[in-house]
């Protein structure tokens, strides 16, 4: 059984786009403070960690996932600079209503766990939104909101550094 922590990109990796707009680019690209160390933290602790991304801008026309797929290889360029890495990106590219992967669907969880013998007990999906609290809940894992409050998650932080502080046991959120 492997441990693996479930992460939205934008919000909880990397600074979201203005309201309408899409990080399309590694230009656009600018990590949430100490997010290269929270990963480093949960790789070290053996946890894989996948991201789980609603790419809705695919469908849209405003990127293509060529783009996407070359972004996440930047990222991962930029964290194996710092020795840690992300395991699988996985993302819907899809309208809204049109399949079974957006969130809160669980399509996308379901792909990782056909790689990964999932150990729902020790596993999170962190994420910043309703819609990532509900997938992470309709998959079976614990989940952490990033950001003010949530009644839906389990625990609410107010960073992915703060997030994985708690899991690993070694802090708390204020």
């Amino acid at each position: 059984m492997v441990k693996v922590i479930f992460l939205d990109r934008d919000g909880v990796i990397n600074k979201c786009a203005k309201e309408h707009e899409y990080i399309t680019q590694w230009e656009n690209f600018e990590f949430l403070e100490n997010v290269p160390k929270a990963i480093k933290l949960l790789t070290d602790a053996k946890y894989k960690i996948v991201v789980i991304s609603n790419q809705r801008g695919i469908a849209r026309g405003v990127m293509t996932k060529n783009e996407v797929d070359e972004l996440h290889k930047r990222v991962n360029e930029y964290l194996n600079s710092k020795d840690t890495n992300i395991d699988l990106f996985l993302y819907c590219p899809h309208e809204i209503g049109e399949c079974n992967c957006r969130k809160p669907g669980i399509g996308l969880f379901l792909a990782a766990e056909k790689l990964f013998n999932v150990d729902k007990s020790h596993s999170y999906m962190i994420g910043d939104s309703d819609s990532d609290i509900a997938a992470g809940h309709n998959f079976g894992v614990k989940t952490i909101f990033i950001g003010d409050y949530n009644n839906l998650a389990d625990i609410c932080c107010k960073s992915l550094y703060e997030a994985v502080q708690i899991i690993l046991g070694i802090g708390r959120c204020v």
